[in-house]
């Protein structure tokens, strides 16, 4: 099946995708206003989190279905296949080392798949501010 678009406007569409989502605009706004603090997109850091903070080695990757290849929503374009197969896998890949290279670290690594946001978003909320409390405050073993 051929593109709807030519190689110029399709490129110009592919350019447009910003690296900060609209889905992680509003994810962030909502823990700021619980009092959550956080940088967003941390560049020296590897794979530059979408959250992190450094004083308690936390960092919360915010994964879309389609350029994460989610199991449960990603779907494969039906033109260029080759170059997006690559693509995607790719992704995948760097997504594995960036956890396991935090984890290898003493980090605390939390994913959170677009589609997890989109069903309950206010749960999502709910587990990321538990996930980061457990790690500021771990409770001690009696």
């Amino acid at each position: 099946m051929a593109d709807k678009f030519s190689k110029e406007i399709r490129s110009k569409n592919m350019r447009a995708i910003k690296s900060v989502s609209m889905m992680e605009n509003t994810i962030t706004k909502e823990l700021w206003r619980e009092g959550v603090r956080f940088r967003r997109n941390v560049k020296d850091l590897k794979g530059k989190p979408d959250i992190a903070i450094k004083k308690y080695k936390i960092v919360i990757f915010i994964d879309s279905c389609f350029w994460h290849a989610c199991p449960l929503h990603g779907n494969m374009p039906k033109t260029n296949t080759d170059f997006w197969k690559k693509k995607l896998e790719r992704n995948t890949n760097r997504d594995k080392e960036i956890t396991d290279y935090y984890i290898k670290n003493g980090w605390s690594v939390m994913r959170i798949w677009e589609h997890e946001v989109k069903k309950d978003f206010n749960k999502v909320i709910e587990n990321i501010i538990s996930f980061i409390g457990d790690k500021k405050h771990p409770r001690r073993k009696s």
